[in-house]
C-alpha cells in the first residue's frame, strides 16, 4: 500500500489544484471599462491622452492648452537659430492674443534634454502697453535637430498658467 511521507504529501496538495484547475472553463472574459464622462466641447480638441489633440498652429509649430480653453500657446523652434518662438492664442487656436506677463516673460521647460529658457516679450505689429502674443529666445540646445517636448509657463493678470505640449514628427526637414 501507498504511504505519502510529509513531503509527497505536500507535493501533492501543491499539483492537485492545478490539475484540477485546468479542467475547469475559463474565466469570463472582464468587462471592458466603463465610459467616461463625454469631454467637454470648447469648440476644438484637447489631447487628453486618448490619440485626439490639436492640430499644427497657424504658424506650422505645436499647440498646448493654456487655461482650460482660454488661450492656446504655440511652440515653434528654428534649429539653425537655436531659438523658440511661443504664440499666445486665443480659445480658436488661431487669433493672437497679447498678453502682459507678471515679469515680461514665459518660461520655456524641455524634458528631454534637461533645459530652461526665459523667453521675452517680442510684440507684433500694433501690440502696445507691455502686452505681446509672441515671445522668444534662444539656447544651444534649441540647435538639436528633434522634437521636443516640454512645458510653457508664465502669470498673467495674477494667474499663473502652464501648458505641457510634444511635437511630432513631419514629413519636413527641420529649418
Amino acid at each position: 500500500m501507498f504511504q505519502p511521507t510529509p513531503r509527497r504529501l505536500a507535493s501533492m496538495l501543491l499539483i492537485a489544484p492545478l490539475t484540477i484547475g485546468c479542467s475547469q472553463p475559463p474565466a469570463p472574459p472582464a468587462k471592458a471599462p466603463a465610459a467616461s464622462a463625454p469631454e467637454k466641447d470648447h469648440g476644438h480638441a484637447h489631447d487628453h491622452g486618448n490619440g485626439h489633440g490639436h492640430g499644427a498652429g497657424p504658424h506650422d509649430g505645436t499647440l498646448a492648452d493654456w487655461g482650460g480653453g482660454a488661450y492656446h500657446v504655440e511652440f515653434t523652434v528654428d534649429h539653425g537659430k537655436k531659438e523658440a518662438l511661443v504664440y499666445i492664442l486665443g480659445s480658436d487656436e488661431k487669433t493672437p492674443v497679447p498678453v502682459k506677463t507678471a515679469d515680461g516673460t514665459l518660461l520655456l521647460t524641455i524634458k528631454e534634454p534637461a533645459f530652461q529658457v526665459a523667453l521675452t516679450a517680442r510684440p507684433l505689429a500694433g501690440e502696445t502697453d507691455g502686452k505681446a502674443s509672441c515671445y522668444g529666445g534662444t539656447h544651444e540646445s534649441l540647435g538639436i535637430v528633434r522634437e521636443f517636448a516640454g512645458t510653457i509657463s508664465a502669470e498673467v493678470d495674477g494667474t499663473p498658467y502652464a501648458g505641457d505640449f510634444a511635437e511630432e514628427p513631419h514629413g519636413h526637414d527641420h529649418k
